[in-house]
């Protein structure tokens, strides 16, 4: 979602004042910029809902985002022997309704993760050599997972898998009912996790807003966590109307605001910004090369991805769109990524005169007017779909646009609501192509993200859930993700890892632009601890604090 840090605290403002001993109560008030898809944490794969529900959830074994390493999470233990871990429960936890957590619920979790039927994205992950995790209880807090293969970092697969009530869900998963379970309007009493919070209230187009969990199980020096009495989520598309929320004090923390937002938060008084890096997450344009799709017959050819990519003018990206505050890219991992990153990536640079000299070998060619045309003689025409909720990829698409221009493309930006542009990418299929970012969701390692590089997964934008791999290279693809996710030895691993960035490279199913640096602003938040990894501000959620001076 390494063991290694990624990234070193680069604080732009001034250091933040000495922490008080940590208060009591207060709701802390945070900017969704898109309004969640679900509660469901089996069918979740967009950011605003990610963002509730791990405050909502819980896990066996977390991954720390500042060490990046595994500590003990619902698990207290556990040991290993060959391909078997043996996880040993806390006793006395419960779910947020009251009622007891066991290994009963975490054998129920993992089934429903591993259906098939489901398709949740946690499945590619859990399965390994082809061959699912077998899980098997052995007493009323022990679990034992049984793996088919050895596994490259396996403690770190059970960070993000959220574990689920048995008393709640099964029926609704034996009836094939799971996917509609838990949607944003659930009665509060009907949702229930392990982590800090539980669902209070959610107003629709407004806030989703979430109250101490009376269960919650951390202590810290004694004291039971969290320290607030609630949290709210307001949706908030507009970044500006996020900034004057702000600044009037009715936010308390902005994650990841644009660098546009920069020099504007960093001359506010008493406003803590800080700047982490380079993010893991890479911002890219996707091809829909899904069979039957009419644009195909031009995105299905290598040499007109790679002219596409050979025009885009990056660092204009990177200046324009982020302020300087972000890096260019040409593949899927970042520069801040330094246990994986592909150290002497092809970086070539911009040539629309190469990039027309690569269409003209694959029998393009230009009308009198100078529009780009295909061997038929038809004009190259495409749109790029794009979340209106954010300001650098819309300008993004619009220098796409005029890169492309240049080669005779006649481009179209089309700016929806991000729930529209899941819908679209992920389910109906509806685009030509897609301004989108990934990564960073947890964990640096490659494993969390088998299911965009598998021809089978759910996140293989450019053309998912295959049954069998369409092309020789997609099929190469899976034999390398599959082959390191079971190779232990991690200089064997890392080069079957090159060779997928080499792949994607070279074939740009996914042409890659930027990948953002991690910003965020916060101000009367004790115990703020920012971080490269997701969440970098609500991480520690359950150790935040508001001043004594402002607390609500």
């Amino acid at each position: 979602m390494l063991l290694v840090s990624v990234c070193s605290l680069l604080l732009l403002a001034a250091q933040p004042a000495v922490q008080s001993a940590p208060q009591r109560g207060g709701i802390l008030r945070v900017a969704l910029r898109a309004e969640p898809k679900t509660l469901n944490p089996v069918t979740a794969v967009d950011a605003p809902s990610r963002d509730v529900l791990r405050r909502l959830h819980a896990d066996l074994i977390s991954i720390d985002r500042r060490s990046q390493q595994t500590v003990p999470s619902l698990a207290s233990s556990w040991t290993v022997s060959g391909n078997r871990y043996t996880l040993q429960l806390r006793p006395g936890l419960r779910f947020s309704d009251g009622a007891p957590f066991g290994a009963a619920d975490v054998v129920f979790s993992f089934a429903v993760y591993q259906d098939e039927k489901l398709g949740a994205p946690q499945r590619d992950l859990l399965t390994i050599d082809g061959k699912p995790i077998v899980v098997r209880q052995t007493g009323p807090l022990t679990v034992e997972f049984t793996l088919p293969a050895p596994y490259a970092a396996a403690e770190r697969l059970f960070d993000s898998v959220a574990m689920l009530p048995r008393h709640q869900l099964e029926t609704a998963w034996k009836s094939g009912k799971l996917r509609d379970a838990w949607p944003l309007t659930a009665s509060p009493s009907s949702v229930a996790g392990l982590g800090p919070f539980r669902l209070k209230q959610y107003r629709p187009g407004e806030a989703v807003v979430l109250e101490r969990n009376p269960y919650y199980w951390k202590r810290s020096g004694g004291e039971t966590l969290p320290y607030l009495d609630g949290l709210e989520f307001k949706v908030l598309p507009d970044e500006d109307l996020q900034l004057a929320r702000f600044v009037a004090g009715d936010l308390d923390l902005l994650s990841r605001p644009s660098a546009k937002a920069a020099e504007f938060l960093r001359a506010q008084p008493g406003v803590e910004f800080s700047d982490l890096g380079s993010s893991l997450e890479y911002n890219f344009l996707c091809l829909n090369l899904t069979p039957g799709n009419p644009k195909l017959k031009w995105f299905g050819q290598v040499a007109f991805r790679q002219a596409l990519s050979r025009a885009v003018d990056r660092e204009a990206m990177v200046k324009l769109a982020y302020r300087g505050h972000a890096t260019a890219l040409w593949g899927h991992v970042s520069p801040g990524n330094k246990l994986w990153f592909r150290t002497g990536m092809p970086q070539p640079a911009r040539s629309i005169a190469a990039a027309r000299e690569q269409l003209r070998a694959a029998g393009f060619t230009w009308s009198n007017e100078g529009s780009l045309l295909d061997a038929a003689g038809s004009p190259v025409a495409f749109s790029i779909l794009v979340s209106a909720s954010s300001a650098e990829r819309q300008q993004m698409a619009t220098l796409l646009q005029d890169d492309w221009k240049a080669l005779g493309i006649a481009v179209t930006v089309a700016p929806a609501e991000f729930r529209s542009v899941l819908d679209r990418v992920l389910k109906t299929r509806q685009f030509d192509t897609c301004l989108l970012g990934l990564g960073g969701m947890g964990d640096a390692d490659p494993n969390p993200e088998m299911g965009v590089w598998r021809s089978s997964g759910a996140m293989h934008l450019w053309n998912p859930g295959q049954q069998q791999p369409s092309l020789p290279w997609e099929a190469e693809l899976d034999r390398l993700m599959s082959a390191q996710m079971v190779t232990v030895n991690h200089a064997a691993r890392k080069r079957l890892y090159d060779q997928v960035q080499q792949i994607v490279a070279r074939e740009q199913p996914m042409i890659f632009l930027v990948s953002p640096n991690v910003l965020v602003a916060q101000r009367r938040v004790g115990n703020f601890r920012p971080a490269v990894l997701d969440h970098p501000a609500l991480w520690n959620v359950e150790e935040l604090y508001l001043r004594p001076d402002t607390k609500r």
